[in-house]
């Protein structure tokens, strides 16, 4: 019985900014940070994509947080922009770009230093629902021949 295979692409972005936080109804200094966000995507075996496809789509939507101050940008004038809210609102919107360009956003990990990270799995029913129909077929596809490949 052989074993279901998926190409999956680990990309990681950086994001160069500054925000602050309010803790008890008092405003904290601005201060800067370069995020980590590293990015699991998953394509059908049978399929080839280049890196820099991927890499051109979440670049370009992260070009506009870049060298700002996070709390003066939407949505993170109304939301608190911590690690964890970003991130939570960031795979959002990766999940849709991906998910236009034929991939399967399946896990997001932010860090804004070295020993700190948060961490979010798409489960495999959320995850397929962002792919084109040719990136979902091709896992299905692939699932297909694994099953009859053990039947065989």
């Amino acid at each position: 019985m052989g074993i279901r295979l998926y190409r999956e692409y680990r990309l990681k972005f950086y994001l160069n900014a500054r925000h602050y936080i309010i803790i008890n109804g008092q405003k904290g200094e601005v201060h800067p940070h370069t995020w980590e966000f590293t990015l699991n995507i998953r394509y059908g075996r049978s399929s080839f994509v280049e890196f820099t496809t991927f890499e051109k789509g979440i670049s370009d939507y992260m070009g506009r947080f870049q060298n700002r101050i996070m709390n003066e940008i939407q949505p993170f004038d109304a939301i608190l922009p911590t690690l964890e809210n970003m991130t939570d609102y960031f795979a959002n919107e990766f999940h849709r770009i991906i998910g236009g360009m034929g991939g399967i956003l399946v896990q997001v990990e932010a860090s804004e230093t070295p020993t700190r990270s948060y961490i979010l799995t798409i489960p495999e029913e959320e995850a397929l629902t962002g792919g084109t129909s040719g990136a979902k077929e091709d896992v299905l596809s692939d699932v297909i021949d694994e099953v009859l490949n053990s039947i065989v």
